[in-house]
């Protein structure tokens, strides 16, 4: 790239972020100080300029161009990265807002300055590691974060997956423009950045495509074993190893022995088929949308559409341009909003701003993780003196509903009726918020009608909806969720003692310390377990990279210390629970007003984290070995014996 295109691309950055690089290239602390000032900016998308006059910006923008230039001439070079508290005051700058101190560990983390990976503290024991084996179930994003981090470590592990390929979620939802909802350059390993993404909000297959380099790039497929489904898994006391069934890709069952055993299932992979009474006399094709069918033309089809959530609004733009008529079954209406950014493209000179511009990656992906993340948090949290609670939980909540009012007016103005069905009356992010994918223009077409009335049953080529109206339709897609509380279904396990995970953590109520770890099952972490998901914001592989160092923890832990088994204390897992309980108690999740997947018919949530960002990556920076019974392992195998419990140092 030529000048003239260098200066076309610094004029489409971001300034702040410009001027970030700019202080930690330089280390000159004029860049931090009037008149570098950036404005405090609340969007989502922060304004490029920063709220800085066109003359600053245009100070950065040529300051900065003469550091590139000296960098390649090599009359400079790149300093060390920040420190925390340098980063705090950076970060502060940056957003025009103070930033806590307790964000800049986290934050090196997730801007790549410091790595998260586990480091053994004494010479490893070359027998005890070779002999020590790890199994994880999954080859998603958390399946493949595992086995990088225990590949790093030089743990002896296998991955296995039930599907023909790696990807997870991504490989098993392929519904039309099935894509991601949190900013790509934010929803990706700290450890592996993509600077080639063609959006911001890549779709599936683009999705699919990085964890296919990911496991290519840092060799990871000789570790996994693909078409592999656990069957079973039981706890042996006496060994203190788990027996896993597994049926190969050849339909054989094998047994496999570990020492310790990943669960990296996901919890969005069960799909929620609810029983519909009828369904069995539907003579047409249907199937759910995680289940898409590609061999089955919808155009020139009558479509029934049962569910409103996220994969309806996404695919319902692509099949009412090919339908006849979509009719669709909607039981509660939902949030959206606008698509800001959502169907852009990365333009050639964002890619080139983020390859070769030092530190610009970092910082963008800071703003996104700080927009996204808890600063959401603080609006969906009760206020108890605040006038009207049931339809915002605060006055933030409140501002950001008639935000996402306004729009929706604005894209059904002249359609009263669909306004009264559209306008959701409980507080945003009662449940899962949503963007719009065209989703209000689509309801608009000619074709399209949204019926209000649930389905009551179906008879042959008819849904008949509750209030006994009859609608002939020629393929039924249910867009009707997962089953979240189905984190381990349906593979069988038995924990110490012979007691199973099923009876001890019903699949409408699970529980685990941390999301992690469950009383009488030992040496069994579950990842993206109870109480792990993001309703607030964040990226789900940022919690996955989490709980990965962890387990990597303690293994170390396990391996250094001659731990054979490792279970948490059934007091500890409940008092975690309690707390978790009552967080939620304070939150949007458990308003009275709407119902959500994040919660049980009792009204529990189990599903999501009432956590900030920044108190997860605390409570699992490191295991504290008071929580568990530990077993000291003897290599004579002739007995075992207590060992005293102590915190772990890093």
């Amino acid at each position: 790239m030529n000048d003239i295109q260098r200066d076309i691309a610094l004029k489409e950055a971001s300034v702040p972020t410009l001027l970030m690089c700019l202080a930690q290239i330089t280390r000159d602390p004029k860049w931090l100080q009037d008149p570098f000032l950036p404005k405090r900016d609340i969007s989502i998308f922060a304004e490029p300029s920063g709220g800085l006059s066109p003359q600053v910006q245009q100070v950065i923008r040529d300051s900065l161009a003469t550091v590139l230039d000296e960098l390649d001439s090599g009359a400079r070079s790149l300093p060390p990265p920040p420190t925390e508290a340098e980063l705090v005051e950076m970060m502060s700058v940056c957003l025009g807002e103070r930033v806590p101190a307790e964000y800049a560990p986290m934050a090196l983390e997730e801007m790549g300055f410091r790595d998260r990976r586990v480091d053994w503290r004494t010479p490893r024991p070359p027998a005890r590691l070779a002999d020590f084996k790890v199994l994880v179930i999954g080859a998603g994003f958390t399946g493949l974060c595992a086995a990088w981090r225990f590949k790093q470590m030089g743990l002896a592990f296998e991955v296995v997956d039930k599907n023909p390929e790696v990807g997870g979620t991504w490989f098993e939802n392929n519904y039309p423009e099935a894509g991601v909802d949190t900013p790509n350059h934010f929803y990706s390993y700290s450890f592996a950045p993509n600077l080639d993404w063609s959006s911001n909000y890549s779709k599936r297959d683009e999705m699919l495509d990085y964890q296919r380099k990911i496991a290519a790039d840092l060799d990871l497929r000789r570790y996994i074993e693909l078409g592999v489904e656990v069957i079973s898994m039981h706890w042996h006391d006496d060994t203190r190893r788990w027996e896993v069934t597994t049926r190969e890709a050849d339909g054989s069952l094998r047994t496999r022995w570990a020492d310790a055993v990943v669960t990296a299932m996901g919890f969005l992979n069960i799909p929620k088929l609810g029983a519909i009474k009828g369904i069995e006399t539907f003579p047409g094709p249907s199937w759910h949308s995680a289940r898409w069918r590609t061999d089955v033309p919808l155009a020139g089809k009558r479509i029934g559409v049962i569910g409103t959530g996220a994969s309806a609004m996404q695919f319902l733009r692509t099949v009412a341009q090919e339908a006849a008529q979509v009719t669709i079954f909607q039981r509660s209406a939902q949030w959206a909003r606008p698509p800001q950014d959502y169907h852009g493209t990365v333009s050639t000179e964002s890619k080139w701003l983020l390859e070769h511009i030092p530190y610009y990656y970092a910082w963008y992906r800071f703003g996104l993780m700080w927009r996204f993340g808890d600063g959401l948090l603080p609006t969906v949290r009760r206020d108890p003196n605040w006038a009207t609670p049931e339809r915002s939980m605060n006055y933030r909540n409140d501002r950001q509903r008639q935000q996402l009012t306004d729009y929706l007016l604005g894209q059904l103005e002249g359609r009263p009726d669909l306004i009264e069905k559209c306008l959701p009356d409980y507080p945003p992010y009662g449940k899962r918020i949503l963007i719009d994918n065209g989703w209000y223009q689509s309801l608009r077409r000619p074709n399209v009608e949204l019926v209000t009335e649930a389905v009551d049953h179906v008879e042959g080529s008819v849904i008949v909806d509750a209030s006994g109206r009859r609608h002939e339709v020629d393929v039924i897609l249910m867009a009707t969720g997962f089953e979240p509380g189905k984190m381990l279904w349906p593979i069988e396990i038995h924990g110490r003692d012979g007691v199973l995970m099923s009876q001890v953590n019903p699949h409408d109520d699970p529980r685990a310390h941390l999301g992690l770890t469950v009383p009488g099952f030992p040496n069994l972490f579950v990842t993206t377990g109870p109480n792990t998901g993001l309703a607030h914001g964040g990226s789900a592989i940022f919690v996955a990279e989490l709980q990965v160092r962890y387990v990597c923890a303690m293994l170390r832990e396990m391996i250094e210390g001659g731990l054979s088994s490792v279970e948490v204390k059934k007091p500890v897992h409940d008092d975690y629970n309690q707390r978790v309980d009552a967080e939620h108690a304070e939150l949007v999740w458990t308003h009275p007003g709407m119902r959500n997947w994040y919660r049980n018919a009792q009204g529990r949530v189990f599903a999501v984290m009432p956590w900030r960002l920044v108190d997860y990556w605390r409570m699992t920076q490191q295991p504290d070995l008071s929580e568990f019974d530990l077993i000291k392992f003897d290599i004579t195998e002739s007995d075992t014996s207590e060992v005293d419990t102590g915190e772990v140092n890093a």
